[in-house]
C-alpha cells in the first residue's frame, strides 16, 4: 500500500516537517491508539490508511519521512505513507525549504525517487499488484472558500474545481507511467459540515457553499477517472469512494450507524468544541465511539472504520465502479 493525501491519512510525515504547524504529535491525540500516546495521527486513534492496511492483511504503511532510504530498501516493498497534514493537490508552497506540509506533487515526487532507488526491488509486477490510496482535496477547497487573498488570484470556482481535478489526473498518470495499475480513491467529504465549519454559522448549520462546491469537484473527478480508464493503453483499475454521501447519512441519520453527537467536536474548548483545536489544555469526551469528529476538522476512530468497511466491501452505491476486496482479486 502507497498511500498519498492529507491529515485523513497521515501517520506520522509532518513530525518530521520542523516548521509544519500542522502537527498532532501531542495529547490527546492518540488516546485510543494502541500505545495511548500521539503518533503525528489527527485523530483518537487509529486512521483510514491504518484500518485499511489492517483489511487488505498489511502492515500500516511507515511515513516516508522516518525511514533511511539509503540503508534500508526492504522497508519500502510493504508499501510506504507520503499523506501529510495540511496538503492540497495544487502545489502552492514557494519555499521547499519550510515546508507547512507535502502537497500532492511533492508527495508523488518522492515516490518517484523511491522507485528509482529501488528499481530492481520494486518491478513493475510488484507495482501492478499494489495498492496506491490517494485521499485529497478538502484543503484546496477550505483554501479557496476561506481564504479572500488565495480565491482574488485564482480562477472562478468551476475552473478551480476542473484544475484541481486535471492536477489530479496529472499525478495519477506519473504513478502509472512507473507501474501503478490500482488505484483507490477517496472523493472530498460532507467538509462543510465538520465542527469548525458550524462553528462559524451563528444556527450551527453547515456551510452549505463548501458542500456545493465539494459535490462538483467529486464529479469533475469522478468524470476523470472514467476517461482516464479509456485513455491509458495498460489497464487500470480504481475504486472510488463517494464519502461526502456516507457521511450525509451519517448526519442525517446518526443512530443508524451507532452515533449520538455528529456537530460538536469530542476534543476542542467553546461552542461545538470548536473554538480551538485539541491541544493538550483542551477537554475532550469519555466516550469517543459515539462522535462522529474528534476535533474541529477530523472523524474519530470510530468514523474512519465505518468508512473503511465502505471501501473495502461497499455496496457499488457508494464505493464503484468495483470496492477494494474485488480490486485485489484482479
Amino acid at each position: 500500500m502507497y498511500v498519498f493525501g492529507d491529515s485523513l491519512v497521515d501517520v506520522g510525515n509532518n513530525n518530521y516537517l520542523p516548521y509544519s504547524f500542522a502537527k498532532a504529535n501531542f495529547p490527546h491525540n492518540g488516546i485510543d491508539f494502541p500505545s495511548k500516546k500521539p503518533t503525528g495521527r489527527f485523530g483518537n486513534g487509529k486512521n483510514a490508511a491504518d484500518l485499511l492496511a489492517e483489511r487488505v492483511g498489511l502492515p500500516t504503511s511507515p511515513p516516508y519521512l522516518s525511514l533511511d532510504l539509503k540503508n534500508n530498501q526492504t522497508q519500502f516493498l510493504t508499501g510506504v505513507n507520503f499523506a501529510s497534514g495540511g496538503s492540497r493537490i495544487i502545489d502552492t508552497q514557494k519555499d521547499i525549504q519550510k515546508l507547512q506540509s507535502l502537497s500532492l506533487p511533492k508527495q508523488v515526487d518522492l515516490f518517484l525517487e523511491v522507485n528509482a532507488a529501488l528499481k530492481r526491488k520494486l518491478a513493475r509486477k510488484h507495482l501492478s499488484k499494489s495498492l496506491f490510496i490517494i485521499v485529497t482535496g478538502s484543503n484546496d477547497i477550505y483554501s479557496y472558500f476561506e481564504s479572500p487573498d488565495f480565491r482574488n488570484k485564482s480562477s472562478k470556482p468551476q475552473q478551480f474545481v476542473n484544475l484541481m481535478a486535471l492536477t489530479f489526473k496529472g499525478q495519477m498518470k506519473r504513478l502509472y507511467n512507473v507501474g501503478a495499475r490500482k488505484f483507490v480513491i477517496v472523493g472530498v467529504g460532507l467538509i462543510g459540515c465538520t465542527p469548525s465549519e458550524r462553528n462559524e454559522n451563528k444556527a450551527g448549520g453547515c456551510n452549505e457553499e463548501i458542500n456545493r462546491w465539494s459535490i462538483k469537484y467529486n464529479g469533475a473527478l469522478i468524470s476523470i477517472l472514467k476517461n482516464l480508464k479509456s485513455e491509458l493503453k495498460d489497464v487500470i483499475n480504481y475504486s472510488y469512494f463517494d464519502g461526502f454521501s456516507v457521511m450525509h447519512n451519517i448526519v442525517r441519520k446518526p443512530a443508524s450507524y451507532g452515533f449520538e453527537e455528529v456537530k460538536a467536536a469530542c476534543c476542542g474548548l467553546g461552542n461545538l468544541n470548536a473554538d480551538a483545536p485539541c491541544l493538550p489544555f483542551a477537554t475532550y469526551c469519555s466516550n469517543r465511539s459515539n462522535h462522529l469528529f474528534w476535533d474541529r476538522s477530523h472523524p474519530t476512530e470510530a468514523a474512519h472504520r465505518i468508512f473503511v468497511s465502505y471501501i473495502f466491501d461497499g455496496p457499488l452505491h457508494y464505493t464503484f465502479p468495483l470496492n477494494v476486496r474485488k480490486l485485489i482479486s484482479i
